[in-house]
């Protein structure tokens, strides 16, 4: 199993940035590919960046030039960098993880964070 913990998110005036992390731990042989979704009252959640293990990324067209995904795989961590954060930009954030897990028999799976709040304010 995979346990993924976020931290980071709070209240953050237009404009301003904040930085996510998430931090992966459990019994797993790897992970493939990391991502941040992240879901407003209401809305379906939709997926706002993802990297794979070898660093390519992905970025939604509303956060393009403003976020930035990392990952530190020795520490099996992803980062989100979120600069001129908007109000639209408000939502939970939830890290996702995809993970190969088992000992004898390798089977991937899905993973989520419990998620952060992000609250941008105008």
């Amino acid at each position: 199993q995979v346990q993924l913990v976020e931290s980071g998110g709070g209240l953050v005036q237009a404009g301003g940035s904040l930085r996510l992390s998430c931090a992966a731990s459990g019994s797993f042989s790897r992970i493939n590919t990391m991502g941040w979704y992240r879901q407003a009252p209401g809305n379906q959640r939709e997926l706002v960046a993802s990297i794979t293990s070898g660093g390519r990324m992905y970025y939604a067209d509303s956060v393009k030039g403003r976020f930035t995904i990392s990952r530190d795989n020795a520490k099996n961590t992803v980062y989100l960098q979120m600069n001129s954060l908007k109000p639209e930009d408000t939502a939970v954030y939830y890290c996702n993880a995809d993970a190969v897990v088992g000992t004898l028999i390798k089977i991937s799976g899905d993973y989520w964070g419990q998620g952060t709040q992000v609250t941008v304010s105008s």
